[in-house]
């Protein structure tokens, strides 16, 4: 049975699961349908048509499902899907798609929200991401798996972020991030891989070298980035994290990568 406080707004046509919490002072609108065990604190606006998946707990004066910020948005019915799981603390805001893309902005499960932090219109992110205070997505964004965002950083609209990537915090995202990558900075850097979150994901001592190997190859070997590229291509069998590497790269040739700061004009 769902729990709703005598002072929360709930409109007629909302879906409410099975076990839900909504605390005082919160606004759910009629095209809304919220997961069984969810837990809205206080103070959360849910509107637009956004669906939520099951055991979120959504923190006071997030707003979720709001019209996107695009001059060019005309109230169409497009959407907002949040997965299971997910803990969305204070302030975050989440817009739904626009018909520019597929209309509709995804958000995978178990992912944690930090205060502030803004996930735009058409982005599409992967599963237990972590935003820290303030990290901010342009639209049409793409972020992997098990991506960390860095409090104050900001990521430019159409970028993308390769699984398990790292990006330190008050960092500037224009190009995609491959990866396994660790970028810092204000003009966002590749600074080298994610040693501690590989570690965490069970790389042992012989993969993280053989890793690293095609890392130093492909960004700082002889020639232009052009070359490396294809020279490496016989490297994607050395080990599944390399052939992720190259498929990303490959998948958008027409977008710029963050590259290494000593690398970006390395030609020889």
């Amino acid at each position: 049975m769902s729990k709703i406080d005598p002072a929360a707004r709930i409109e007629d046509g909302a879906v409410i699961g099975e076990g839900a919490e909504i605390g005082p002072f919160c606004t759910v609108g009629p095209h809304v349908v919220l997961g069984p065990n969810c837990r809205l604190i206080s103070h959360v606006s849910v509107t637009g048509r956004t669906t939520i998946g099951a055991n979120c707990t959504i923190y006071p004066f997030a707003a979720l499902g709001g019209a996107p910020q695009d001059l060019g948005y005309r109230n169409e019915p497009t959407r907002l899907e949040i997965g299971e799981g997910c803990t969305i603390r204070e302030s975050v805001t989440m817009s739904v798609g626009t018909p520019k893309d597929a209309g509709v902005t995804r958000v995978g499960a178990r992912g944690l929200f930090m205060s502030y932090s803004h996930v735009g219109h058409d982005c599409q992110v992967g599963d237990d991401v972590i935003f820290a205070n303030s990290a901010t997505l342009g639209g049409h964004c793409k972020i992997g798996d098990c991506v960390y965002i860095g409090g104050l950083s900001a990521v430019h609209q159409f970028a993308r972020i390769g699984r398990l990537a790292m990006i330190g915090g008050l960092t500037g995202i224009r190009g995609d991030v491959i990866p396994y990558g660790f970028v810092n900075g204000q003009h966002g850097h590749l600074e080298g891989l994610n040693v501690v979150g590989m570690k965490r994901r069970k790389f042992t001592r012989e993969r993280l070298a053989r890793v690293r190997s095609f890392y130093q190859d492909l960004f700082y070997g002889p020639g232009l980035f052009a070359d490396r590229l294809q020279r490496v291509q016989s490297q994607a069998s050395d080990d599944p994290a390399i052939a992720e590497i190259l498929t990303f790269i490959g998948e958008d040739k027409h977008r710029p990568l963050c590259l290494p700061q000593d690398a970006v004009t390395r030609s020889a």
